[in-house]
């Protein structure tokens, strides 16, 4: 027991007079050297070839919507079927999905062996977004917020022209 009593002594002592090394900065890390915080605007593409990453980043930016996602991921498709399964991807009846938004985690899954073209990933992205808008899993609610985003790169193009 004596022994236990001295051995925490001589701990704390030298812990007192380790304190005593460091330079008369107490911060430990420096407020120039912690990452900025992310912009409402940021958000990573995985998966896509640079083409296709360039696409979606620029009809993204048109569209300038409410709510951007965080990730947006360029999947194979057995890699898209397992995680619209692992997420419980309700998809009625006759219909097909070639993308799909997790809600919680901002994230909108696109199945990479069914991208058909530019303007339908420009349409179907935009549907995406609304559900990011709307906050809501419901078809209705992600096609009003979508028909606005829509409008806005139908207006692009034209201005392009």
């Amino acid at each position: 027991m004596r022994l236990r009593i001295w051995t925490t002594l001589f701990l704390v002592t030298i812990a007192q007079f380790a304190w005593g090394q460091t330079s008369g900065n107490a911060k430990l890390v420096k407020a120039e050297a912690t990452a900025p915080e992310p912009s409402a605007s940021s958000y990573t593409v995985l998966g896509a070839a640079s083409e296709q990453e360039a696409l979606i980043r620029a009809q993204i930016r048109i569209m300038q919507p409410d709510v951007y996602p965080l990730r947006v991921l360029f999947v194979v498709h057995w890699k898209y079927i397992d995680t619209a399964r692992t997420f419980r991807l309700h998809v009625p009846a006759g219909y097909t999905s070639a993308m799909f938004t997790h809600l919680p985690s901002r994230s909108v899954f696109i199945d990479g062996d069914r991208y058909v073209s530019d303007d339908s990933l420009g349409y179907w992205v935009a549907h995406e977004l609304g559900h990011l808008a709307a906050n809501s899993a419901k078809e209705e609610d992600a096609e009003k917020a979508a028909r606005e985003y829509r409008k806005r790169l139908k207006q692009a193009r034209i201005e392009a022209r």
